[in-house]
């Protein structure tokens, strides 16, 4: 992992700090932490050798806004890039569609063709920085734009670091932007699977999350149940289509939401840890001890966040934070305070990174490993949530599995329950919080919001004409029938995915190639 942080570990007092509790301390029983099955951390040293990514999340308006952006967090001390897409994109339309008219750069970057995804990376050698993407129906696009982009940059994709999110079961669980039926979004993430682990084998493949889930309203045991069972479907999935376990198991990567329970949330993150590599040990028996590793990224709730008294949420933001590095985490977004009335401006995003600085630098919280185990309560509910989810696993494979089960609309309607029993909780004042329905006052509207380009879609329309004017037509027809004839077919779509995107087919041409075989998906009624 690197060389060490520090010369010497020492309390502020001058106190020695050892590396972790030994075998003589009260988790005697537990191995410690870079061994099986990993409850204390996936790395002996954790966060002595090297610090969690620091890698906020961004993205508005335009693909130059957001390259602004992404060099003033990097100049601030980011450790990584995360990217935000606005709707269309992530539902795979062009920023001219009249489907995403009104929407392009509201929630995130407007990203349509690879000419876009080159201003956002002007300047940042994509050779030397990781990127996360935020993006699943039309994943293998938006990576092979990022591919394409590295190339014209000088990299190779071999040396590309990052991850795609590419979580397809979530979005029919709990957040709604899928495009494809399952069957066919199933077939498109094990091509990307398939042809990284060849190709670009330092990038994790997908990122299992369970954040929007929890934002959903599920609780933090159903987090990690459906989490998991989502993750072994895709598992499955890669097995079944010919994959061995060892060639894409250590590229998986997940992604946690850290919410208000301070201890829950701690003990939350270790179980995972000790049921996926059970999980993994149990059914496939991996030789290549990564494939076993829990390894995830933590963001915040952003769905703690409050509109009311709104510098309260800075606190929120670190007791999280904190939670999420106790708990082990391998990178960390934290929220900025102003989330809940619109998009982060400068000064909210930098109190946010450095939120973070100060729990890294300051807290000491990172100078030893897994430094809250043993506690009782902690040791305790580690067992319970392990436990509780483990039989919430064991109720989806009796329906069939993670996929079967989301069509009988399982998960969506246990969700549905958690969140209004939590907001039944809060309405009857049984649950206090700050600001809300606890502590509050008249306020003073002081807080700057800022505001997105109200022109930005008459520009990308612009932009988007002068590609399709300046580019050889005939070859990018050529390339759309390609993915449009191999998507019923078992040919792998991905190298046909980025010939498409180095010819300047825009995403929306691509997607709709795809759509004319695998058709689209509507969630049956009530889900």
């Amino acid at each position: 992992m690197g060389s060490e942080r520090k010369a010497d570990w020492n309390t502020l007092s001058g106190i020695p700090l050892p590396l972790s509790l030994n075998q003589d301390d009260a988790v005697a029983d537990l191995p410690p932490a870079g061994h099986p099955p990993y409850t204390r951390g996936i790395h002996e040293t954790m966060y002595r050798s090297r610090l969690w990514t620091m890698r906020q999340y961004a993205g508005f308006s335009s693909a130059e806004a957001t390259n602004e952006r992404f060099k003033l967090l990097l100049e601030r001390g980011q450790m990584g890039l995360s990217v935000a897409f606005d709707l269309p994109t992530q539902l795979g339309l062009d920023a001219d569609d009249e489907l995403s008219f009104g929407e392009v750069g509201k929630v995130g970057v407007s990203i349509s063709s690879v000419e876009d995804m080159k201003l956002l990376f002007d300047g940042i050698p994509l050779d030397a920085v990781s990127t996360s993407m935020t993006i699943n129906a039309p994943a293998m696009v938006l990576l092979a734009m990022y591919i394409v982009t590295a190339e014209e940059q000088g990299a190779s994709m071999t040396d590309l670091k990052g991850t795609i999110q590419n979580d397809i079961l979530k979005e029919y669980i709990a957040r709604g932007t899928y495009v494809f039926p399952p069957a066919q979004s199933m077939r498109l993430i094990t091509d990307i699977f398939e042809f990284c682990a060849e190709h670009v084998p330092k990038w994790n493949t997908i990122s299992i999350s369970g954040y929007h889930i929890r934002e959903a309203g599920s609780t933090a045991i159903q987090e990690v149940a459906f989490t998991l069972a989502n993750a072994l479907a895709y598992v499955e999935a890669a097995v079944a289509t010919g994959l061995e376990i060892d060639t894409f198991a250590p590229r998986l990567s997940f992604f946690f939401n850290c919410h208000n329970d301070f201890f829950e949330e701690i003990a939350k993150f270790r179980a995972a840890r000790t049921l996926w590599h059970d999980l993994m040990k149990q059914r496939y028996d991996p030789k290549n001890p990564k494939s076993t590793m829990l390894r995830f990224h933590t963001q915040v709730a952003g769905v703690s966040l409050t509109a009311q008294q709104p510098l309260n949420n800075v606190a929120r933001v670190t007791i999280q934070a904190l939670a999420a590095v106790l708990g082990g985490t391998q990178s960390l977004h934290t929220n900025s305070y102003d989330e809940a009335l619109g998009l982060p401006t400068e000064a909210s995003a930098t109190v946010a990174l450095r939120t973070q600085q100060i729990i890294a630098e300051e807290s000491g919280v990172a100078d030893t490993v897994d430094p809250i185990a043993g506690s009782w309560h902690v040791e305790q509910l580690t067992r319970k949530i392990y436990d509780a989810a483990t039989a919430l696993i064991d109720e989806i494979e009796e329906k069939g599995g993670a996929l079967s089960a989301i069509e009988q609309g399982w998960q969506q309607q246990e969700i549905h329950l958690s969140a209004y029993q939590y907001l039944n909780e809060i309405e009857k004042n049984q649950r206090n919080i700050v600001g809300v329905n606890y502590g509050t006052m008249d306020e003073i509207e002081d807080i700057s919001i800022m505001k997105t380009d109200a022109t930005l879609g008459e520009r990308q329309t612009e932009r988007l004409t002068q590609l399709r004017s300046s580019r050889n037509n005939d070859a990018v027809s050529q390339a759309l029938d390609s993915i449009r004839k191999a998507a019923g077919t078992d040919e792998n779509l991905f190298p046909l995915v980025i010939e498409a995107v180095r010819l300047r087919a825009t995403l929306g041409e691509i997607i709709t190639a795809m759509k004319d075989k695998f058709g689209t998906y509507m969630a049956p009624s009530g889900f």
